[in-house]
């Protein structure tokens, strides 16, 4: 406003100074008493503009106008923010709703993990971390038998689910902090402590007792891509020995060239060992797992995308539930989907779809970890189907529960 009306004298005085030139020297006295008079003009509108009671005017509309956009502009995101969580609770999430729609879990297993994971020769997987699947199943679907197994080795496991070609992975994956990070992965609730452990033939000097030092100089032989070739590695280095490691895709390839005398020692978590001895020792040939102290912790479980907590949510309780049904002793063929509350212990109750359920807020229906509890089975039910046959044993392991001195642990649901 106030460059404006400045523009406007400036244009008149050189108009005026045109005229005096082209008419003399009486023009000129014209023009330098139009230019005094242009000047306190000047001075007039300049005082007018940079006043006092000018600049507030032009500040209360500014600010106005200023309001009147912000207002309108806030209203409309917090209208759309508002639009956008109806629709997430609506669909139950976005990989949650993807499942209900879908009628299948598809559940990343390992392609062969004795006790684990096992294709049968009808088809069918069995093991400890497919009736995690069904679990996880039932919850969702009402059906544990709603899964479609991918068989994925310890390579294709996490690309895997990064791509959406499986919603979870119930695969002996060890929960570790670049795992959590790097590699953009969620954890749940851990389902089986292991530790890492070394197997080598009675044969070549080795015995229960054998310690790490004593692969020296050996061909020692694993999975590739897995937190088990890493581990040895940092073994070697911190006791100064030195080990040919050979990595190979699944432990079919590993155990294979074990039994072909191309590997010294195989090494990997110790259930896997434990089952590998069990099925696979030769006769006439004795295996021995080493040290009796694991070198490493590896807590497995649940893994699946990050940033999806309504899904999180629904896996990692679909777990506890079997855990919690447990301590109290409460097995497939103590519930009662239909009358819930049957138990008279409320925690029960609540889990099973009774007074106070929360199933329902998480997107379930209201019975559905009794779907899973009666369709697959408690803790111990699932423990003791797949891995005591091996010679996994819970008593005085950490996968005892808590109440027996183990970590076997749930948080209340309640």
């Amino acid at each position: 406003m106030k460059n404006s009306a400045i523009m406007r004298v400036v244009f008149a005085l050189l108009a005026l100074t045109l005229f005096a030139t082209a008419c003399g020297s009486d023009a000129a006295d014209v023009v330098g008493n139009a230019a005094d008079t242009v000047a306190d003009t000047t001075g007039d509108v300049s005082d007018a503009v940079t006043g006092d009671e000018a600049e507030p005017a032009e500040e209360e509309v500014t600010e106005e106008a200023t309001e009147e956009v912000t207002e309108e502009e806030v209203t409309e995101e917090v209208v759309e923010d508002d639009s956008t969580d109806v629709e997430l609770t609506q669909d139950g999430g976005s990989l949650l709703g993807a499942i209900q729609s879908r009628g299948t879990l598809n559940c990343g297993v390992s392609t062969s993990a004795v006790a684990f994971s096992e294709l049968q020769a009808d088809g069918s997987r069995t093991g400890f971390d497919a009736d995690y699947c069904r679990v996880v199943a039932a919850a969702i679907l009402g059906d544990s038998e709603a899964v479609n197994f991918v068989a994925l080795s310890a390579a294709e496991r996490f690309t895997a689910v990064q791509t959406g070609d499986v919603d979870l992975l119930m695969r002996n994956t060890t929960w570790t902090q670049s795992r959590d990070t790097d590699v953009g992965m969620d954890f749940g609730p851990t389902t089986y402590y292991d530790g890492q452990q070394f197997m080598g033939r009675a044969s070549d000097g080795f015995t229960a007792d054998s310690t790490v030092e004593e692969i020296d100089g050996a061909i020692v032989c694993t999975n590739a891509g897995t937190t088990t070739e890493k581990n040895v590695g940092d073994a070697a280095g911190v006791l100064g020995i030195t080990v040919d490691l050979q990595g190979f895709d699944d432990f079919d390839q590993v155990t294979d060239n074990f039994i072909a005398g191309a590997c010294d020692v195989i090494t990997t978590d110790g259930s896997g060992l434990v089952g590998r001895k069990a099925q696979q020792q030769p006769a006439g040939e004795e295996w021995v797992i080493f040290p009796s102290t694991p070198i490493s912790k590896e807590p497995l479980g649940p893994t699946y995308g990050q940033n999806d907590s309504a899904f999180a949510d629904v896996v990692n309780w679909s777990v506890y539930a079997t855990i919690i049904a447990d301590e109290y002793g409460i097995g497939s063929a103590d519930v009662d989907c239909a009358d819930p509350d049957a138990t008279g212990i409320p925690e029960v109750g609540r889990l099973m779809g009774g007074e106070g359920e929360l199933q329902t807020a998480m997107g379930l229906s209201a019975d559905a970890f009794c779907n899973a509890i009666s369709q697959v089975g408690n803790y111990s039910e699932i423990y003791d189907a797949n891995l005591v046959p091996v010679g996994l044993k819970r008593e005085g392991s950490a996968n005892a529960g808590w109440l027996d001195g183990g970590l076997i642990y749930a948080p209340p649901a309640r």
